[in-house]
C-alpha cells in the first residue's frame, strides 16, 4: 500500500492538469478584468475560455489515467468530471452573459481548483 508521500508523487500528469487548470482560470480572472477596461480584452477572454474548458477536459483524461491504468483511487475522476460539469456552466453562463452567476462562480472554480492541486 502507497503511503500518502508516495501517492502524492505517484501520477504526475495528474498533478500538472490540475495546476494548468488553475493557472488557465486565473488567466481568465485577469482577462476578465481586460474585458471591462479594453477592446481586446472579449477576445482574449473568449480564447480564454476555450483553454480553459480544454484544461478541465485533460484534467478529467489525467484523473481517468491514474485510476484506471495506474490502479489509484475513482475519487479523482469524480471531482474532475465534477469541474468539468461545473466549467460547462460556466461557460454557458458566460455565452447567456449573466455576471451576476459568471463572476461568482468563477471565484469558486478557482477556490476549488486550488483545493484540488493542494491535495494532490
Amino acid at each position: 500500500m502507497a503511503t500518502p508521500a508516495t501517492a502524492r508523487h505517484a501520477f504526475p500528469f495528474l498533478r500538472i492538469a490540475i495546476a494548468l487548470q488553475t493557472l488557465t482560470i486565473f488567466v481568465q480572472a485577469v482577462s476578465s478584468g481586460l474585458l471591462m477596461t479594453s477592446s481586446y480584452g472579449e477576445t482574449l477572454h473568449s480564447a480564454g475560455a476555450r483553454v480553459m474548458y480544454a484544461a478541465s477536459m485533460l484534467y478529467v483524461l489525467a484523473a481517468v489515467l491514474a485510476w484506471k491504468p495506474g490502479g489509484g483511487s475513482p475519487r479523482p475522476v469524480l471531482h474532475a468530471s465534477g469541474f468539468l460539469v461545473l466549467a460547462s456552466v460556466q461557460v454557458a453562463v458566460g455565452i447567456a452573459h449573466l455576471p451576476s452567476v459568471h463572476l461568482p462562480l468563477g471565484v469558486l472554480m478557482f477556490g476549488l481548483s486550488l483545493l484540488a492541486l493542494a491535495r494532490r
